[in-house]
């Protein structure tokens, strides 16, 4: 039934303008959708900032849309007898109750002046669904901050690469690998990184300063080695390595990292299913599927084959089979990044 779903997809369509939440601005209704809490964390302090500079008397409520007494959002909208501009963040709205829903939707026909509204949903149901196209249509005068997750590398790289770009400070390409691949399971705590940097650093931030702060974590981000060494830049991945042996770090995770991803590469190659699809049947997450296909670039079924030979050969190897693990992973890492025979 193709007709009943076009005027659907028109009806979500948004016409409002489109905000970066790396340059919040207020309206009289700011929509802050998606999953990424510290984009939407900074969406809303930015607004909050913004309107203080402009007037230090700016009076913020905080309400929840999931636990809300009637009445509440006119209240504390609704002039002062000074009248101080309000700010009113209102988290959980994708939990709203009826009573919120029904009163947020009025709220929009006539917002009270000099009030801004920040709304937070995160996406993560469909509930409120009316009031966001509500927003989305117009109705209200407001904007929408959009906080998409971030889940692949690129976007983890992107992101670091924007806090810079923010801050108007040079970072070179290695050290951004590198702090990436330091943090690449938090990115609350890659923020903070990055934070740290621009405030600590005068001058260009090199992949010397990145290691002087953060060569802990590095040298334990096993994965980091992997993914030099499977995108085939030789030199970034011995030195990545050696730098990880040098602080300690045990080959046994080393070898154990591209070993998996080079089984995740075999599992996805040849293949033309949907991201989604394709996961979902080998019981993976379709960023898995499409990091995996991006690794694949510049990989024959041959080479691919003689890697997961070399990793399997290292595997014993650094579990006893061999007296030099350090060695072994090291060999491992050579074939891999050069595309090398097996044993070269």
């Amino acid at each position: 039934m193709p007709s009943p779903r076009r005027p659907a997809a028109k009806a979500t369509k948004s016409a409002i303008p489109q905000v970066s939440w790396r340059a919040p601005q207020p309206a009289p209704v700011v929509l802050v959708s998606g999953p990424e809490e510290i984009c939407a964390e900074r969406a809303t302090a930015g607004i909050r900032e913004y309107l203080r500079a402009e007037d230090p008397s700016l009076e913020v409520t905080d309400i929840r849309a999931d636990d809300y007494a009637p009445g509440t959002l006119f209240a504390v909208s609704s002039p002062s007898l000074f009248g101080e501009p309000r700010l009113v963040r209102v988290s959980g709205v994708e939990k709203c109750s009826d009573a919120f829903l029904a009163e947020a939707i009025r709220y929009l026909e006539a917002p009270q002046e000099g009030a801004t509204i920040v709304l937070r949903h995160t996406g993560a149901s469909v509930r409120g669904k009316k009031l966001l196209d509500t927003i989305r249509s117009g109705t209200g005068g407001g904007i929408e901050i959009a906080c998409p997750a971030v889940k692949r590398d690129s976007d983890r790289f992107d992101f670091a690469a924007g806090e810079f770009q923010a801050a108007k400070r040079r970072i070179a390409p290695p050290a951004l690998r590198a702090l990436v691949s330091a943090f690449a399971d938090d990115l609350t705590e890659l923020a903070a990184a990055c934070q740290q940097l621009i405030s600590d650093v005068e001058g260009d931030i090199t992949e010397q300063v990145v290691t002087r702060y953060y060569g802990g974590r590095v040298e334990t981000t096993a994965f980091a080695v992997a993914d030099t060494a499977i995108a085939g830049r030789y030199g970034d991945a011995l030195v990545t390595l050696r730098h990880a042996l040098a602080s300690g770090a045990d080959p046994v995770p080393m070898v154990a990292a591209i070993a998996s991803k080079l089984r995740t590469m075999a599992r996805v190659a040849g293949t033309r299913e949907p991201s989604g699809a394709l996961a979902a049947r080998i019981g993976m997450k379709d960023w898995q599927v499409d990091r995996a296909r991006r690794d694949l670039a510049g990989w024959t079924e041959s080479s691919l084959g003689i890697a997961i030979q070399a990793a399997a050969r290292a595997d014993a190897e650094v579990k006893g089979a061999s007296r030099d693990a350090v060695f072994a992973v090291e060999r491992l890492v050579t074939v891999v990044a050069t595309r090398a025979p097996y044993g070269a």
